[in-house]
């Protein structure tokens, strides 16, 4: 199987922020990747921006040394880091004043496309906006692309799309959520819309519930500060989860549009039902040999925030009705693994009898770190001794059935940041999704604050408080096991 890459268009990128970690380990090597595959023609430019005093070579050492560091592709020939260097251009700029915004304007050519990479602090986020508008620079070709987080709350949210809109059509403007960039994920909506064998069955009527799982086994790290105010819920549920959970449950588009599969979307964020508190579970990781506890990682002794939230959710639509979501996220668990699993009902009758026991099939969608799909179907045990029945997977790993081309899946990044562009806003958030999105966490967040609730404590390396797991043994369930 031979995959066909289609250049884009002559484009110049201007990466805001581009001495940071994040141009560094994903958005550069992204764009050297893409380089490599043939994509980028060579009329393109990239073009980090950033306080820091460089000259063009020294940023370009500085990109050499990120794509030795963080590049994974198997395709780049040697001599090709070089090419793509010659790509590079720096200009050192300051997001608040006037100094070298002049520079940056004067590097733009007329009549192709402009993309502006907001890879900075959200605080950065308007005062970029309205020099790029001043400075002549936010034409009618022009995008800018904006990082999570959206806002900190509904208020936040709905003031940072209203400056960003002051200079800018929501039409060109790209909310970016890397989750959303999976091969799987996008995989999922293939696989959902593109085949007769799902679709009918996708409801309440054949599924018992849904498990959304979001696992990692590193802590806070040196986000502390920003952990301490955010949590799980705002640095995690509010967007990638919820994310997932609208590309699971959403009803078909009309057309695989940017604003069909977004409308669909909206629609089950604000069919979700309020959350009890008998429904969310909260968490912070103690400490083990070795290593400290999250009030010592975020520097609280008193933190309130969470590194672990479990939630179960419903959703007051005629396709979901009664069948719940299970929602989870955490740091420090025993695993890194982010899958979506559709636990299907038991056949309404055994002809087997009890002995042959209770089975159900499972569809589970990989999104990390082996990203495919699993469907565990029941079948009859090989051998002699009468029906004895066992579920076995059919595995569909990217990597072993796509041959040599699953064995080098694009990273997400590599995606979205052609997808900007192309002009494609498909897998971005547009700004009503993102304030509706706020609009159901608030009263959460808002509800344990008043209650003056605190996280329970777990076991690191576990798969989280048991809290969590009583949460769903109560209605007879029980969490997929963590594993990667």
């Amino acid at each position: 199987m031979v995959s066909r890459v289609i250049p884009v268009d002559p484009f110049d990128l201007v990466i805001f922020g581009g001495t940071g970690d994040l141009a560094r380990r994903k958005i550069l090597p992204a764009l050297f990747r893409r380089f490599c595959s043939g994509q980028m023609e060579d009329e393109s430019r990239i073009i980090g921006a950033a306080r820091s005093d460089l000259t063009r070579d020294e940023f370009r050492q500085i990109v050499a040394e990120a794509i030795a560091e963080f590049n994974t592709s198997k395709d780049c020939e040697t001599g090709t880091v070089e090419a793509f260097l010659e790509r590079i251009d720096y200009v050192n700029v300051d997001a608040k004043g006037e100094d070298g915004w002049k520079e940056l304007s004067d590097l733009m050519i007329p009549g192709r496309v402009r993309a502006f990479y907001f890879s900075v602090a959200p605080s950065l986020f308007g005062p970029l906006a309205e020099r790029l508008h001043a400075h002549g620079m936010a034409d009618a070709d022009s995008r800018i692309v904006v990082e999570k987080p959206f806002g900190r709350d509904l208020e936040t949210a709905r003031a940072l799309n209203a400056t960003l809109a002051q200079h800018f059509d929501e039409s060109q403007i790209y909310r970016i959520d890397h989750y959303l960039g999976k091969e799987t994920v996008q995989n999922l909506m293939a696989v959902r819309f593109g085949n007769m064998l799902f679709e009918p069955l996708w409801n309440s009527q054949y599924v018992d519930h849904i498990q959304i799982t979001v696992a990692e086994t590193v802590g806070v790290g040196g986000r502390g500060e920003y952990y301490d105010r955010s949590g799980a819920m705002r640095d995690m549920v509010q967007n990638h989860l919820m994310q997932l959970l609208c590309l699971i449950a959403m009803e078909p588009p009309a057309k695989f549009d940017p604003d069909a599969v977004r409308d669909e979307k909206l629609k089950v964020i604000r069919a979700l039902d309020d959350v009890e508190p008998a429904n969310i579970v909260r968490g912070q990781y103690g400490a083990t040999k070795g290593a400290q506890d999250y009030a010592h990682d975020v520097e609280n002794p008193r933190a309130t925030s969470e590194s672990f939230i479990a939630m179960r959710v419903n959703i007051s639509n005629w396709r979901w009705a009664g069948t719940p979501f299970y929602l989870r996220t955490g740091k420090k668990l025993k695993a890194r693994s982010s899958e979506i699993a559709v636990i299907f009902k038991e056949t309404p009758h055994s002809i087997f009898g009890a002995e042959a026991g209770r089975h159900r099939n499972i569809l589970t969608i990989r999104l990390q770190p082996n990203e495919g799909m699993d469907l565990d179907v029941t079948i009859k045990e090989p051998g002699p001794g009468g029906m004895r029945l066992i579920d076995v997977p059919l595995d569909m790993t990217f990597a072993e059935a796509l041959g040599p081309e699953g064995e080098d899946v694009p990273d997400a990044y590599e995606r979205l940041i052609m997808d900007v562009i192309r002009g494609n806003q498909t897998l971005f958030m547009r700004g009503d999704e993102v304030e509706a999105a706020w609009a159901w966490t608030d009263p959460i967040i808002e509800g344990w604050e008043t209650r003056g609730d605190r996280p329970v404590s777990y076991e690191p390396g576990s798969s989280g408080p048991e809290d969590a797991l009583v949460l769903i043994h109560r209605d007879g369930r029980r969490w997929r096991e963590i594993r990667s």
